[in-house]
């Protein structure tokens, strides 16, 4: 458990986990991930090299029919894997991801699953960089294949999220935030790069929604939602006291009709997410702040990770390399 903070550290850690997490399997899907094993992440595609004589073996399907009719010999498409995909991760560290319940504030979440993202792609082989991003802050990180820009990317994702407190920040600045991160995402992004958005998605509104629409039309975009469970319920009956931070508040939750009222208001939240990112093809993960998150992304594409796995990083000392 990290509770309301990440550290270096902890996000160092988890390498380890990361070692076993298959993003990059070859095929996409668009479907909502509800925990099947394949991946929705796509794996290295393929660039155009040459076309040559068809020889012995070569797959038929490759077959370049039109050259095959004009030379009246059989000519086969050569292809070659495309190296070091640019990877970039969006990742939320705005106010309203300062809250969690039972395991981890969902900004901690967060930065633990781009954290497990980065590790992944570059023990991949790709380039791994991003934006970090608050109500007035965005710090970007051009995607490389280096250990080093790693390292710089996490040491920028424990200072942004440290910089979180329990202050009142308006709706309309949070929105901005968002929509200006999107923005700055699709001016550096390259065409095929794999995009991943991290966030709680709480403040959409119309311009963001035309900026997801044009990056996903270009790049591989693949959207996490964190979200805590007391978002969605609220706690067992009772009278509560809660504040911001600046203002505090009694709430009974003793009466029925505001327990389902509250609980509705989620489901048509997640409802309008889905069907907007359903219309852009954007898949959707969902991850909750109250498990381990390496648990959980590992659990997507039927990986188990035990108890021992889970504390083998406090048993490996690890030196930050600058390369």
């Amino acid at each position: 458990m990290s509770g309301a903070y990440c550290t270096l550290q902890s996000l160092v850690n988890l390498r380890l986990q990361a070692k076993d997490l298959p993003l990059f399997r070859p095929g996409r899907s668009h479907q909502q991930m509800l925990g099947n094993a394949r991946s929705p992440f796509k794996g290295r595609g393929v660039d155009f090299e040459e076309v040559r004589a068809y020889q012995f073996g070569d797959d038929i399907r490759s077959i370049d029919w039109r050259v095959t009719a004009r030379r009246m010999k059989p000519h086969t498409k050569v292809f070659q894997e495309e190296r070091e995909r640019p990877v970039m991760v969006l990742l939320d560290q705005s106010h309203s991801m300062f809250f969690g319940s039972q395991h981890n504030f969902k900004s901690v979440t967060a930065a633990e699953i781009s954290a497990l993202i980065a590790w992944a792609t570059l023990n991949h082989g790709d380039r791994i960089g991003g934006v970090i991003f608050n109500e007035q802050e965005l710090q970007e990180t051009r995607p490389k294949r280096s250990r080093k820009t790693l390292m710089h990317w996490l040491n920028q994702t424990e200072r942004m999220n440290r910089k979180l407190r329990a202050t009142s920040i308006s709706s309309l600045d949070a929105e901005h935030g968002l929509t200006r991160t999107l923005r700055h995402a699709r001016r550096v992004a390259h065409p095929g790069t794999q995009v991943f958005l991290i966030s709680d998605f709480n403040h959409i509104n119309e311009e963001a929604e035309q900026h997801l629409s044009q990056l996903a039309r270009h790049n591989e975009l693949m959207a996490i939602r964190v979200s805590d469970p007391l978002e969605s319920e609220l706690p067992a009956p009772n009278r509560y006291s809660v504040t911001d931070g600046m203002h505090s508040l009694m709430i009974n939750t003793r009466q029925q009709q505001l327990r389902q009222q509250f609980h509705q208001h989620y489901l048509k939240q997640n409802e309008q997410l889905q069907k907007m990112l359903s219309r852009f093809r954007i898949p959707l993960l969902q991850i909750t702040s109250a498990q381990p998150s390496a648990q959980q992304l590992l659990g997507l594409y039927g990986v188990r990770i035990n108890s021992q796995d889970q504390h083998q990083n406090q048993e490996n000392s690890w030196q930050h390399k600058t390369h």
